[in-house]
């Protein structure tokens, strides 16, 4: 019995893996299209309203087709708005006003591990001591990523938004996790993400007031390794693959790992991240670099490891079919 359900399960982790790398690309693929459109003379908090609103108008259709989400799960579609969608974009661009981009990071990609707080003591659900030591490599492995020793400076106010970026990150995890309550069918994650995005766009909206934005940038070309690409196109790019495809193939990647492991995956984001950068606009790899790229690749193979190795699970007290953990110490 325990090799049949094994059998059952190694597909869809095996699945779950592949859109978390999904995820990780499409996500760390936005900078290297949002940096020429800021250099070009968009506002970065502009950057980020036109790429959630725009996901929230592509995702319109599906929002329409959940119309009665909202009235089952309006807590839900709130947080995953306010948190993973608003609460991330604001808060990390509030610390890159004040520290480095390096130890912004950073502090956004400690989630991993507070997940596992999470997890461990508010939910009070065992972890294995392969996802905690992914998190810990994968963790030491980005900082040697963004060079946090490069321009160091403490400034707590900037700390404390980085931080508010971390725990927002949390949120997206733990509410991409939200399956089916005692009794309660599991709210589809299209019909979620849809609605997390407008309820982000909307609370954008209020935060980088685009009307004073200048469009005519947008009517332009931007500069990407030398070459002039059209403005619309980089924006296509930010809106429909690392943002749509992003949040689309991350909210699954969770209902079929687990916040944790898929937590400390989503660390690869900052390793494709440097790599595009370094392919598309020039930014070339140091040592450290490549060193810290690799831990981090061990820390998530090690969670992942650690995931598909128990024995038979039990369903966790809030996750549906898929979400299982295992009592002898599966990272599910």
């Amino acid at each position: 019995m325990q090799t049949s359900v094994s059998s059952q399960r190694s597909p869809g982790r095996g699945v779950g893996l592949g859109l978390a790398l999904v995820s990780a690309l499409a996500f760390g693929g936005s900078g290297v299209a949002a940096k020429p459109l800021i250099e070009a003379g968009l506002d970065p908090l502009h950057v980020v309203w036109l790429r959630v609103a725009g996901a929230a108008l592509v995702m319109l259709p599906v929002a329409v087709r959940h119309r009665v989400l909202p009235r089952r799960r309006p807590a839900l579609l709130a947080g995953f708005g306010l948190l993973a969608v608003a609460g991330v974009q604001a808060c990390y661009f509030a610390a890159l006003s004040r520290i480095p981009v390096g130890v912004a990071l950073l502090v956004e990609y400690l989630a991993p591990a507070l997940v596992l707080g999470w997890v461990r003591f508010v939910q009070r659900r065992p972890v294995t001591r392969a996802a905690a030591l992914g998190a810990v490599l994968a963790a030491g492995g980005l900082s040697c990523v963004v060079e946090v020793w490069s321009g160091l400076r403490f400034d707590a106010l900037g700390l404390v938004f980085a931080l508010g970026a971390a725990c927002c990150q949390v949120g997206y995890f733990v509410l991409s996790d939200q399956g089916s309550d005692a009794g309660t069918e599991a709210p589809d994650p299209l019909g979620v993400i849809a609605y997390g995005l407008l309820v982000g766009a909307a609370v954008l909206t209020a935060v980088a007031r685009p009307w004073s934005m200048d469009w005519t940038v947008l009517a332009g070309a931007a500069r990407l390794h030398g070459a002039d690409v059209p403005a619309v196109v980089l924006l296509a790019w930010i809106v429909l693959f690392a943002t749509v495809v992003a949040y689309v193939t991350g909210v699954l990647s969770v209902r079929r790992l687990s916040p944790q492991v898929a937590g400390v995956v989503a660390c690869l984001e900052a390793v494709i991240a440097t790599v595009l950068a370094w392919v598309l606009l020039g930014e070339h790899l140091s040592a450290p670099q490549v060193a810290g790229g690799a831990v981090v690749l061990a820390g998530a193979f090690i969670a992942q490891s650690g995931a598909s190795a128990g024995g038979p699970a039990e369903p966790a007290a809030s996750g549906g079919p898929e979400r299982e953990l295992s009592s002898r110490g599966t990272a599910a």
